[in-house]
Protein backbone atom coordinates (compact mmCIF):
# COMPACT_ATOMS: atom_id res chain seq x y z
CA UNK A 1 0.00 0.00 0.00
CA UNK A 2 1.32 3.59 -0.50
CA UNK A 3 1.05 6.32 2.06
CA UNK A 4 2.42 9.29 2.55
CA UNK A 5 5.76 9.54 4.41
CA UNK A 6 5.08 12.33 7.27
CA UNK A 7 8.13 10.70 9.40
CA UNK A 8 9.99 13.31 10.93
CA UNK A 9 13.25 14.55 8.63
CA UNK A 10 15.64 17.33 9.25
CA UNK A 11 14.20 20.70 9.99
CA UNK A 12 11.23 18.90 10.93
CA UNK A 13 9.56 19.32 14.15
CA UNK A 14 8.84 15.53 16.18
CA UNK A 15 5.01 15.07 14.53
CA UNK A 16 6.37 15.47 11.09
CA UNK A 17 4.12 18.10 10.30
CA UNK A 18 5.51 21.18 10.36
CA UNK A 19 9.44 22.76 10.43
CA UNK A 20 11.28 23.08 7.20
CA UNK A 21 9.58 20.05 5.42
CA UNK A 22 6.83 20.55 3.28
CA UNK A 23 3.84 19.74 5.62
CA UNK A 24 1.55 17.15 6.03
CA UNK A 25 -2.49 18.39 5.86
CA UNK A 26 -3.52 15.79 7.71
CA UNK A 27 -5.65 14.76 4.89
CA UNK A 28 -7.70 11.31 4.47
CA UNK A 29 -4.87 9.48 2.61
CA UNK A 30 -5.28 6.57 0.04
CA UNK A 31 -9.08 7.45 -0.81
CA UNK A 32 -9.41 7.30 -4.01
CA UNK A 33 -6.76 4.98 -6.86
CA UNK A 34 -6.43 5.42 -10.77
CA UNK A 35 -9.84 5.35 -11.63
CA UNK A 36 -11.32 7.23 -8.82
CA UNK A 37 -8.93 9.66 -9.84
CA UNK A 38 -9.75 10.17 -13.47
CA UNK A 39 -13.15 10.63 -12.78
CA UNK A 40 -12.69 13.40 -10.33
CA UNK A 41 -11.20 15.24 -13.27
CA UNK A 42 -13.57 14.15 -15.45
CA UNK A 43 -16.46 15.43 -13.30
CA UNK A 44 -15.03 18.24 -12.57
CA UNK A 45 -14.63 19.48 -16.06
CA UNK A 46 -18.30 18.44 -16.82
CA UNK A 47 -17.67 17.85 -20.03
CA UNK A 48 -21.69 17.72 -21.04
CA UNK A 49 -22.11 21.15 -19.55
CA UNK A 50 -19.30 22.57 -21.27
CA UNK A 51 -20.40 21.27 -24.89
CA UNK A 52 -23.91 22.74 -24.10
CA UNK A 53 -22.72 26.17 -23.24
CA UNK A 54 -19.86 26.45 -25.71
CA UNK A 55 -20.68 24.47 -28.76
CA UNK A 56 -23.00 27.50 -29.90
CA UNK A 57 -20.44 30.26 -29.36
CA UNK A 58 -17.63 28.41 -30.43
CA UNK A 59 -19.42 27.72 -33.95
CA UNK A 60 -20.08 31.44 -33.54
CA UNK A 61 -16.53 32.61 -33.51
CA UNK A 62 -14.93 30.03 -35.80
CA UNK A 63 -17.69 28.55 -37.79
CA UNK A 64 -16.91 24.61 -39.07
CA UNK A 65 -13.34 24.81 -37.94
CA UNK A 66 -14.99 24.22 -34.09
CA UNK A 67 -13.51 20.81 -33.72
CA UNK A 68 -10.16 22.14 -35.13
CA UNK A 69 -10.32 24.60 -32.30
CA UNK A 70 -11.01 21.67 -29.79
CA UNK A 71 -7.93 20.35 -31.05
CA UNK A 72 -6.13 23.53 -30.61
CA UNK A 73 -7.45 24.12 -27.13
CA UNK A 74 -6.27 20.65 -26.48
CA UNK A 75 -2.99 20.84 -27.19
CA UNK A 76 -1.19 23.59 -24.57
CA UNK A 77 -3.64 22.02 -21.75
CA UNK A 78 -1.68 18.41 -22.56
CA UNK A 79 1.53 20.26 -22.68
CA UNK A 80 0.31 21.77 -19.59
CA UNK A 81 -0.78 18.30 -17.83
CA UNK A 82 2.83 17.14 -18.51
CA UNK A 83 4.15 19.70 -16.38
CA UNK A 84 1.77 18.39 -13.80
CA UNK A 85 2.74 15.42 -13.90
CA UNK A 86 6.28 15.76 -13.59
CA UNK A 87 6.14 18.29 -10.78
CA UNK A 88 3.87 15.75 -8.83
CA UNK A 89 6.23 13.23 -8.74
CA UNK A 90 8.86 15.62 -7.30
CA UNK A 91 6.44 16.94 -4.84
CA UNK A 92 3.17 15.84 -4.09
CA UNK A 93 1.10 18.26 -2.36
CA UNK A 94 -1.97 19.27 -2.32
CA UNK A 95 -1.39 22.79 -2.75
CA UNK A 96 -0.19 21.95 -6.36
CA UNK A 97 0.09 25.39 -8.46
CA UNK A 98 0.42 27.75 -5.74
CA UNK A 99 3.35 25.37 -3.72
CA UNK A 100 4.81 24.79 -7.29
CA UNK A 101 5.20 28.36 -8.08
CA UNK A 102 6.39 29.40 -4.34
CA UNK A 103 8.99 26.73 -4.88
CA UNK A 104 9.80 27.77 -7.93
CA UNK A 105 9.56 31.42 -8.28
CA UNK A 106 9.55 32.75 -4.53
CA UNK A 107 6.18 33.75 -2.86
CA UNK A 108 5.10 36.54 -4.39
CA UNK A 109 4.46 34.72 -7.42
CA UNK A 110 3.86 31.48 -5.90
CA UNK A 111 0.32 33.83 -3.88
CA UNK A 112 -1.15 35.27 -6.84
CA UNK A 113 -0.86 32.01 -8.53
CA UNK A 114 -2.85 30.65 -6.12
CA UNK A 115 -5.23 32.94 -5.89
CA UNK A 116 -5.73 32.72 -9.50
CA UNK A 117 -7.07 28.66 -9.21
CA UNK A 118 -9.43 30.16 -5.94
CA UNK A 119 -10.79 33.07 -8.10
CA UNK A 120 -11.56 31.06 -11.41
CA UNK A 121 -12.69 28.02 -8.88
CA UNK A 122 -15.55 30.04 -7.24
CA UNK A 123 -16.43 32.05 -10.90
CA UNK A 124 -16.61 28.26 -12.07
CA UNK A 125 -18.98 27.19 -8.67
CA UNK A 126 -21.00 29.83 -8.98
CA UNK A 127 -21.95 29.60 -12.85
CA UNK A 128 -22.17 25.67 -12.37
CA UNK A 129 -25.10 26.43 -9.74
CA UNK A 130 -26.62 28.49 -12.15
CA UNK A 131 -26.54 25.73 -14.76
CA UNK A 132 -27.78 22.85 -12.40
CA UNK A 133 -30.35 25.02 -11.04
CA UNK A 134 -31.86 26.25 -14.75
CA UNK A 135 -31.92 22.75 -15.72
CA UNK A 136 -33.75 21.33 -12.69
CA UNK A 137 -36.30 23.53 -13.07
CA UNK A 138 -36.20 22.96 -17.17
CA UNK A 139 -36.45 19.28 -16.31
CA UNK A 140 -39.28 19.51 -14.05
CA UNK A 141 -41.63 21.29 -16.77
CA UNK A 142 -40.42 19.07 -18.63
CA UNK A 143 -41.15 15.80 -16.23
CA UNK A 144 -44.41 17.53 -15.19
CA UNK A 145 -45.23 18.99 -19.10
CA UNK A 146 -45.81 22.43 -17.17
CA UNK A 147 -44.81 25.31 -18.93
CA UNK A 148 -45.48 27.44 -15.55
CA UNK A 149 -43.24 24.80 -13.75
CA UNK A 150 -39.95 25.55 -16.36
CA UNK A 151 -40.85 29.18 -16.25
CA UNK A 152 -39.83 29.61 -12.15
CA UNK A 153 -36.48 29.52 -13.52
CA UNK A 154 -37.27 32.91 -14.25
CA UNK A 155 -38.43 33.95 -11.05
CA UNK A 156 -35.32 35.56 -9.72
CA UNK A 157 -36.13 34.64 -5.90
CA UNK A 158 -36.94 30.77 -6.89
CA UNK A 159 -34.23 31.15 -9.40
CA UNK A 160 -31.31 31.96 -6.35
CA UNK A 161 -32.90 30.23 -3.65
CA UNK A 162 -32.41 27.15 -5.76
CA UNK A 163 -28.97 27.79 -6.38
CA UNK A 164 -27.65 28.57 -2.71
CA UNK A 165 -30.06 25.09 -2.07
CA UNK A 166 -27.92 23.45 -4.60
CA UNK A 167 -24.50 25.28 -3.28
CA UNK A 168 -25.71 24.04 0.15
CA UNK A 169 -26.05 20.63 -0.61
CA UNK A 170 -22.81 20.44 -2.46
CA UNK A 171 -20.76 22.14 0.58
CA UNK A 172 -21.81 19.49 3.01
CA UNK A 173 -21.43 16.66 0.59
CA UNK A 174 -17.71 17.90 0.01
CA UNK A 175 -17.42 18.51 3.76
CA UNK A 176 -18.10 14.35 4.43
CA UNK A 177 -14.92 13.60 2.23
CA UNK A 178 -14.50 12.31 -1.71
CA UNK A 179 -15.23 8.90 -0.56
CA UNK A 180 -18.84 9.82 0.87
CA UNK A 181 -20.41 9.66 -2.73
CA UNK A 182 -17.15 7.81 -4.70
CA UNK A 183 -20.15 5.77 -5.81
CA UNK A 184 -22.60 8.44 -7.53
CA UNK A 185 -19.72 9.89 -9.12
CA UNK A 186 -18.66 7.00 -11.05
CA UNK A 187 -22.86 6.75 -11.71
CA UNK A 188 -22.91 10.71 -12.70
CA UNK A 189 -19.78 10.50 -14.98
CA UNK A 190 -20.92 7.01 -16.78
CA UNK A 191 -24.20 8.60 -17.28
CA UNK A 192 -22.73 11.73 -18.84
CA UNK A 193 -20.72 9.83 -21.42
CA UNK A 194 -23.29 7.41 -22.13
CA UNK A 195 -25.85 9.92 -23.21
CA UNK A 196 -23.28 11.79 -25.21
CA UNK A 197 -22.58 8.94 -26.94
CA UNK A 198 -25.97 7.77 -28.02
CA UNK A 199 -26.72 11.78 -28.75
CA UNK A 200 -23.61 11.73 -31.43
CA UNK A 201 -24.81 7.82 -32.75
CA UNK A 202 -28.50 9.54 -33.31
CA UNK A 203 -27.32 12.84 -34.68
CA UNK A 204 -24.92 10.82 -37.31
CA UNK A 205 -28.04 8.29 -38.30
CA UNK A 206 -30.12 11.47 -38.59
CA UNK A 207 -27.53 14.22 -40.46
CA UNK A 208 -28.62 15.07 -43.91
CA UNK A 209 -32.61 14.01 -43.60
CA UNK A 210 -35.58 16.35 -44.80
CA UNK A 211 -35.76 16.74 -41.12
CA UNK A 212 -32.62 19.08 -41.00
CA UNK A 213 -32.76 21.15 -43.56
CA UNK A 214 -29.26 22.94 -41.95
CA UNK A 215 -27.38 19.46 -41.98
CA UNK A 216 -23.89 19.90 -43.32
CA UNK A 217 -21.88 16.95 -45.02
CA UNK A 218 -18.13 16.07 -43.13
CA UNK A 219 -14.92 17.50 -44.52
CA UNK A 220 -11.63 16.93 -43.03
CA UNK A 221 -11.07 20.69 -43.53
CA UNK A 222 -13.01 20.69 -40.17
CA UNK A 223 -10.23 19.74 -38.25
CA UNK A 224 -7.48 22.39 -40.27
CA UNK A 225 -7.14 25.30 -37.35
CA UNK A 226 -5.26 27.90 -40.25
CA UNK A 227 -8.68 27.74 -41.86
CA UNK A 228 -10.53 30.19 -39.23
CA UNK A 229 -11.37 33.54 -41.01
CA UNK A 230 -9.00 35.67 -38.80
CA UNK A 231 -6.38 35.36 -35.95
CA UNK A 232 -9.31 37.24 -33.76
CA UNK A 233 -11.84 34.84 -34.12
CA UNK A 234 -9.21 31.88 -33.53
CA UNK A 235 -7.82 32.89 -30.41
CA UNK A 236 -11.65 33.78 -29.06
CA UNK A 237 -12.89 30.36 -29.65
CA UNK A 238 -9.64 29.24 -28.64
CA UNK A 239 -9.84 30.58 -25.03
CA UNK A 240 -13.71 29.13 -24.88
CA UNK A 241 -11.94 25.97 -26.23
CA UNK A 242 -9.59 26.27 -23.47
CA UNK A 243 -12.56 26.92 -20.37
CA UNK A 244 -13.85 23.23 -21.89
CA UNK A 245 -11.44 21.50 -20.02
CA UNK A 246 -10.37 23.49 -16.84
CA UNK A 247 -10.54 21.32 -14.38
CA UNK A 248 -8.71 18.23 -15.36
CA UNK A 249 -5.89 19.15 -12.56
CA UNK A 250 -8.54 18.73 -9.79
CA UNK A 251 -6.97 14.78 -9.70
CA UNK A 252 -3.86 16.25 -8.82
CA UNK A 253 -4.91 18.68 -5.89
CA UNK A 254 -6.22 15.29 -4.44
CA UNK A 255 -2.79 13.81 -4.63
CA UNK A 256 -2.80 13.74 -0.88
CA UNK A 257 -5.56 11.43 -0.64
CA UNK A 258 -4.72 8.96 -3.91
CA UNK A 259 -3.13 6.14 -3.80
CA UNK A 260 0.62 6.24 -5.23
CA UNK A 261 0.49 10.10 -4.79
CA UNK A 262 3.44 10.88 -6.93
CA UNK A 263 2.14 9.12 -9.94
CA UNK A 264 -1.55 8.24 -9.87
CA UNK A 265 -2.95 11.59 -10.21
CA UNK A 266 -0.58 12.39 -13.13
CA UNK A 267 -1.82 9.44 -14.99
CA UNK A 268 -4.98 10.20 -14.23
CA UNK A 269 -4.82 13.48 -15.07
CA UNK A 270 -3.78 12.02 -18.52
CA UNK A 271 -6.53 9.71 -19.21
CA UNK A 272 -9.13 12.66 -18.22
CA UNK A 273 -7.57 14.93 -20.87
CA UNK A 274 -7.96 11.71 -23.58
CA UNK A 275 -11.69 11.20 -22.57
CA UNK A 276 -12.03 14.80 -22.84
CA UNK A 277 -10.73 15.22 -26.18
CA UNK A 278 -12.20 12.14 -27.62
CA UNK A 279 -15.93 13.41 -26.19
CA UNK A 280 -15.34 16.79 -27.82
CA UNK A 281 -14.17 16.16 -30.72
CA UNK A 282 -16.84 13.27 -31.23
CA UNK A 283 -20.12 15.58 -30.30
CA UNK A 284 -19.11 18.38 -32.29
CA UNK A 285 -18.44 17.03 -35.37
CA UNK A 286 -21.96 15.40 -34.96
CA UNK A 287 -23.83 18.32 -33.67
CA UNK A 288 -22.21 20.22 -36.95
CA UNK A 289 -23.01 17.56 -39.21
CA UNK A 290 -27.11 17.37 -38.02
CA UNK A 291 -27.76 20.83 -37.84
CA UNK A 292 -24.41 23.07 -39.06
CA UNK A 293 -23.15 25.56 -37.99
CA UNK A 294 -25.13 28.61 -39.14
CA UNK A 295 -27.03 31.12 -37.39
CA UNK A 296 -30.87 30.35 -38.45
CA UNK A 297 -33.11 27.39 -37.64
CA UNK A 298 -31.36 24.88 -35.26
CA UNK A 299 -27.85 25.92 -36.65
CA UNK A 300 -24.80 26.06 -33.21
CA UNK A 301 -24.92 29.54 -33.84
CA UNK A 302 -28.09 30.76 -33.52
CA UNK A 303 -28.11 33.87 -30.87
CA UNK A 304 -31.23 32.05 -29.82
CA UNK A 305 -30.01 29.27 -28.77
CA UNK A 306 -26.10 29.06 -28.80
CA UNK A 307 -25.88 29.17 -24.64
CA UNK A 308 -27.51 26.35 -24.48
CA UNK A 309 -27.32 24.03 -27.32
CA UNK A 310 -28.79 20.94 -26.01
CA UNK A 311 -31.77 22.29 -24.90
CA UNK A 312 -32.78 22.99 -28.56
CA UNK A 313 -31.10 19.88 -29.98
CA UNK A 314 -32.42 17.47 -27.17
CA UNK A 315 -36.20 16.43 -28.71
CA UNK A 316 -35.20 16.67 -32.43
CA UNK A 317 -32.34 14.48 -32.93
CA UNK A 318 -33.43 11.99 -29.54
CA UNK A 319 -36.96 12.30 -29.22
CA UNK A 320 -39.44 13.08 -26.63
CA UNK A 321 -38.39 10.43 -24.39
CA UNK A 322 -34.23 10.12 -24.57
CA UNK A 323 -34.53 13.78 -25.18
CA UNK A 324 -35.00 14.37 -21.25
CA UNK A 325 -32.43 11.75 -20.97
CA UNK A 326 -29.78 14.78 -22.51
CA UNK A 327 -31.46 17.30 -19.91
CA UNK A 328 -31.19 15.04 -17.17
CA UNK A 329 -27.18 14.45 -18.38
CA UNK A 330 -26.81 18.23 -18.12
CA UNK A 331 -28.17 18.86 -14.58
CA UNK A 332 -25.96 15.55 -13.93
CA UNK A 333 -22.91 17.21 -15.17
CA UNK A 334 -23.56 20.31 -13.45
CA UNK A 335 -24.31 18.82 -10.09
CA UNK A 336 -21.53 16.15 -10.04
CA UNK A 337 -19.22 19.35 -10.71
CA UNK A 338 -20.34 21.57 -8.49
CA UNK A 339 -19.29 19.06 -5.84
CA UNK A 340 -15.97 17.64 -7.29
CA UNK A 341 -15.00 21.25 -8.33
CA UNK A 342 -14.79 21.98 -4.27
CA UNK A 343 -11.72 20.02 -4.08
CA UNK A 344 -9.20 22.11 -5.69
CA UNK A 345 -10.59 25.55 -4.05
CA UNK A 346 -10.61 23.68 -0.76
CA UNK A 347 -7.13 21.50 -0.73
CA UNK A 348 -5.41 25.15 -2.30
CA UNK A 349 -6.71 27.42 0.72
CA UNK A 350 -5.60 24.49 3.17
CA UNK A 351 -2.15 24.25 1.91
CA UNK A 352 -1.54 28.12 1.94
CA UNK A 353 -2.82 28.55 5.42
CA UNK A 354 -0.97 25.52 6.03
CA UNK A 355 2.56 27.38 4.38
CA UNK A 356 1.59 30.89 6.29
CA UNK A 357 0.16 32.19 3.04
CA UNK A 358 -3.40 32.82 4.20
CA UNK A 359 -4.94 32.92 8.11
CA UNK A 360 -4.13 29.83 10.00
CA UNK A 361 -7.69 29.24 10.69
CA UNK A 362 -8.12 27.65 7.27
CA UNK A 363 -5.72 24.60 7.79
CA UNK A 364 -8.50 22.88 10.17
CA UNK A 365 -9.18 19.61 8.76
CA UNK A 366 -12.39 17.81 10.34
CA UNK A 367 -11.22 14.89 12.46
CA UNK A 368 -13.32 12.80 11.66
CA UNK A 369 -14.13 13.35 8.25
CA UNK A 370 -10.69 14.28 7.40
CA UNK A 371 -11.50 16.93 4.73
CA UNK A 372 -10.63 20.70 5.14
CA UNK A 373 -13.79 21.35 6.88
CA UNK A 374 -13.38 25.29 7.47
CA UNK A 375 -12.12 25.82 3.54
CA UNK A 376 -14.68 24.20 2.13
CA UNK A 377 -17.65 25.86 3.45
CA UNK A 378 -15.91 28.99 3.77
CA UNK A 379 -15.85 28.59 -0.17
CA UNK A 380 -19.27 27.34 -0.63
CA UNK A 381 -20.44 30.60 1.67
CA UNK A 382 -18.28 32.46 -1.10
CA UNK A 383 -19.94 30.87 -4.13
CA UNK A 384 -23.31 31.43 -2.93
CA UNK A 385 -22.27 35.05 -1.87
CA UNK A 386 -20.81 35.66 -5.31
CA UNK A 387 -23.11 34.59 -7.44
CA UNK A 388 -26.35 36.42 -5.70
CA UNK A 389 -24.83 39.63 -5.53
CA UNK A 390 -23.56 38.92 -9.80
CA UNK A 391 -27.57 38.19 -10.20
CA UNK A 392 -29.07 40.71 -8.46
CA UNK A 393 -26.69 43.64 -9.92
CA UNK A 394 -26.81 42.53 -13.20
CA UNK A 395 -26.89 39.42 -15.47
CA UNK A 396 -24.57 41.22 -17.78
CA UNK A 397 -21.51 41.15 -14.95
CA UNK A 398 -23.06 37.91 -14.15
CA UNK A 399 -22.16 36.92 -18.05
CA UNK A 400 -19.26 38.80 -17.97
CA UNK A 401 -17.46 37.43 -15.17
CA UNK A 402 -17.61 34.18 -16.80
CA UNK A 403 -16.10 35.47 -20.06
CA UNK A 404 -13.39 36.93 -17.51
CA UNK A 405 -12.94 33.18 -16.52
CA UNK A 406 -10.20 32.54 -19.49
CA UNK A 407 -7.83 34.93 -18.09
CA UNK A 408 -7.55 33.25 -14.78
CA UNK A 409 -7.08 29.73 -16.29
CA UNK A 410 -4.57 31.02 -18.60
CA UNK A 411 -2.87 32.78 -16.02
CA UNK A 412 -2.27 30.47 -13.41
CA UNK A 413 -1.94 27.21 -15.96
CA UNK A 414 1.00 29.10 -17.43
CA UNK A 415 2.72 29.93 -14.29
CA UNK A 416 2.46 26.16 -13.22
CA UNK A 417 3.69 25.25 -16.90
CA UNK A 418 7.04 28.05 -16.45
CA UNK A 419 7.60 26.44 -12.73
CA UNK A 420 7.80 22.92 -14.15
CA UNK A 421 10.96 24.31 -16.59
CA UNK A 422 12.79 27.07 -14.22
CA UNK A 423 12.23 23.66 -10.99
CA UNK A 424 13.86 21.37 -12.91
CA UNK A 425 16.23 23.48 -14.96
CA UNK A 426 19.59 21.68 -13.59
CA UNK A 427 18.13 17.72 -14.75
CA UNK A 428 17.26 19.15 -18.39
CA UNK A 429 19.78 17.79 -19.97
CA UNK A 430 20.48 14.45 -17.88
CA UNK A 431 18.22 12.61 -20.27
CA UNK A 432 16.14 13.50 -23.67
CA UNK A 433 12.99 12.35 -21.58
CA UNK A 434 13.53 14.99 -19.26
CA UNK A 435 14.45 17.91 -21.79
CA UNK A 436 10.78 16.96 -23.21
CA UNK A 437 8.93 16.23 -20.35
CA UNK A 438 10.36 18.87 -17.93
CA UNK A 439 11.61 21.48 -20.31
CA UNK A 440 10.30 21.54 -23.69
CA UNK A 441 6.78 20.55 -23.38
CA UNK A 442 5.95 22.91 -20.17
CA UNK A 443 7.50 25.70 -21.80
CA UNK A 444 5.74 25.37 -25.10
CA UNK A 445 2.53 25.09 -23.16
CA UNK A 446 3.25 28.14 -21.21
CA UNK A 447 3.87 30.52 -24.24
CA UNK A 448 0.62 29.27 -25.69
CA UNK A 449 -1.21 29.87 -22.91
CA UNK A 450 0.60 33.26 -22.10
CA UNK A 451 -0.19 34.46 -25.70
CA UNK A 452 -3.88 33.82 -25.13
CA UNK A 453 -3.96 35.45 -21.81
CA UNK A 454 -2.28 38.69 -23.71
CA UNK A 455 -4.43 39.00 -26.80
CA UNK A 456 -7.41 38.06 -24.85
CA UNK A 457 -6.46 40.81 -22.41
CA UNK A 458 -6.13 43.42 -25.74
CA UNK A 459 -9.64 41.92 -27.08
CA UNK A 460 -11.20 42.50 -23.79
CA UNK A 461 -10.63 46.32 -23.60
CA UNK A 462 -13.48 46.36 -26.43
CA UNK A 463 -16.83 46.94 -25.11
CA UNK A 464 -18.20 44.07 -27.40
CA UNK A 465 -16.48 41.57 -26.27
CA UNK A 466 -18.84 39.51 -23.84
CA UNK A 467 -22.30 41.32 -23.02
CA UNK A 468 -21.28 44.27 -24.59
CA UNK A 469 -20.95 46.60 -21.31
CA UNK A 470 -18.51 48.91 -20.45
CA UNK A 471 -17.27 51.01 -17.38
CA UNK A 472 -15.64 54.38 -18.34
CA UNK A 473 -16.03 52.78 -22.12
CA UNK A 474 -13.69 50.33 -21.12
CA UNK A 475 -15.03 46.30 -21.43
CA UNK A 476 -16.88 44.81 -18.37
CA UNK A 477 -15.12 41.81 -18.81
CA UNK A 478 -11.52 43.52 -18.61
CA UNK A 479 -12.71 45.47 -15.56
CA UNK A 480 -13.47 42.18 -14.04
CA UNK A 481 -10.77 40.01 -15.39
CA UNK A 482 -7.83 42.73 -14.11
CA UNK A 483 -9.81 43.68 -11.14
CA UNK A 484 -10.05 40.31 -9.69
CA UNK A 485 -6.42 39.96 -10.29
CA UNK A 486 -6.08 43.40 -8.87
CA UNK A 487 -7.86 42.80 -5.84
CA UNK A 488 -5.53 39.56 -5.19
CA UNK A 489 -2.60 41.67 -5.06
CA UNK A 490 -4.65 44.11 -2.36
CA UNK A 491 -5.22 40.57 -0.30
CA UNK A 492 -1.51 39.59 -1.11
CA UNK A 493 -0.47 42.67 0.75
CA UNK A 494 -2.78 42.46 4.01
CA UNK A 495 -1.68 38.92 4.19
CA UNK A 496 2.10 40.32 4.15
CA UNK A 497 1.70 42.46 7.14
CA UNK A 498 0.27 39.42 8.83
CA UNK A 499 2.34 36.72 7.80
CA UNK A 500 5.64 38.12 6.84
CA UNK A 501 7.96 34.63 7.28
CA UNK A 502 5.98 33.42 4.74
CA UNK A 503 6.72 36.26 2.26
CA UNK A 504 10.18 36.63 3.32
CA UNK A 505 10.83 32.80 2.29
CA UNK A 506 11.44 31.11 5.39
CA UNK A 507 8.15 28.97 5.14
CA UNK A 508 8.37 27.21 1.85
CA UNK A 509 11.00 27.51 -0.14
CA UNK A 510 13.01 25.62 -2.91
CA UNK A 511 15.45 23.37 -1.16
CA UNK A 512 12.41 22.38 1.27
CA UNK A 513 11.86 18.93 1.15
CA UNK A 514 9.10 16.89 0.12
CA UNK A 515 6.27 14.59 1.51
CA UNK A 516 7.76 11.36 0.39
CA UNK A 517 5.39 8.11 -1.29
CA UNK A 518 6.74 5.31 0.16
CA UNK A 519 5.59 1.57 -0.79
Amino acid sequence: MTQLDVRPRAGDTADGTAGEGMRAKGLSGNSVGLLGSAVIGVSTVAPVYCLTSTLGSTAGEVGVQMPAVFLAGFLPMLLVAFAYRELNKAMPDCGTSFTWTVKAFGPRVGWMCGWGLVIATIIVLSNLAGVATSYFWLLAGEITGSDSVAALDGNKAVHILTCLALIGTATVISYRGMTATKGLQYTLVGLQLVVLAVFVAMAFAKAGSADFPTSAHFSWSWLNPFAVQSFAAFTAGLSLSIFMYWGWDACLTANEETSGSSSTPGRAALVAMIVLVGSYLATGVAAQMIVGSGDHGLGLANPATSDNVFAALAGPVMGPVLGIALFVAVLASAAASLQTTFIPVARTVLAMSTYEALPPAYAKVHPRFRTPGRATVTAGVATGVFYTVMTLVSEHVLVDTIYALGLMICFYYALTAFACAWYFRSELLRSGRDLLFKGLFPLVGGALLTAVFVKTLADMWDPAYGSGSSVLGVGSVFVIGVGLLALGVVVMAVMHRRSPAFFRGEVLTRSTPALVAED
